[in-house]
């Protein structure tokens, strides 16, 4: 009895480790399956994307890491779909930033400017997450820049300077006023 537990254990086990996704993970296969992007339906994506981004921002300490990666994966879909879009990478950019996820949001305000450098909200987007993060030079410099791209009178960019001319002690030129 006992050996026959032993086989049924060990049979079981041999068949159920020789899946290829099982084999995959266990040998640490990296591959990626090709995806028809042409399938997806934009609108639908975009739509649940948008919900969930919006229930993440209104309540990020509320917000349930389920909604959190629903959000991100349906931008990350749709970034793959559409790279020249400049809103799924701010997006995801922003999603990250609420994920404590650093690396991948720079990363994404970044690939915004990649695509489209004469746009004012990549280098706004990037500017809020360095003041969030207290480096405020560079914070500076970037909403400087967002400025330079069309953000001249926008208040949240020029209240944000204000603030960042205090701190860092930068006094206005009277060419400024």
């Amino acid at each position: 009895m006992r050996q026959s537990i032993i086989i049924f254990l060990t049979l079981f086990s041999c068949l159920t480790c020789a899946t290829p996704a099982q084999s995959a993970i266990i040998g640490n296969v990296k591959y990626s399956l090709p995806i028809d992007y042409s399938q997806i339906d934009i609108q639908e994506y975009e739509t649940k994307a948008e919900n969930f981004y919006n229930s993440v921002l209104n309540m990020p300490q509320t917000a349930t890491s389920e909604e959190l990666t629903s959000a991100l994966n349906l931008y990350g879909i749709l970034s793959n779909a559409n790279p020249e879009n400049i809103i799924y990478p701010l997006r995801l950019g922003k999603l990250y930033e609420i994920a404590g996820k650093d690396r991948y949001a720079k990363g994404n305000f970044y690939r915004a400017m990649g695509i489209d450098p004469n746009r004012p909200e990549p280098y706004y987007y990037l500017a809020e997450f360095f003041f969030n993060r207290e480096q405020y030079r560079r914070a500076y410099k970037m909403f400087l820049r967002a400025q330079e791209h069309g953000y001249k009178e926008h208040e949240l960019t020029i209240e944000k300077l204000e603030i960042l001319n205090k701190k860092l002690g930068i006094e206005k030129s009277k060419s400024d006023n």
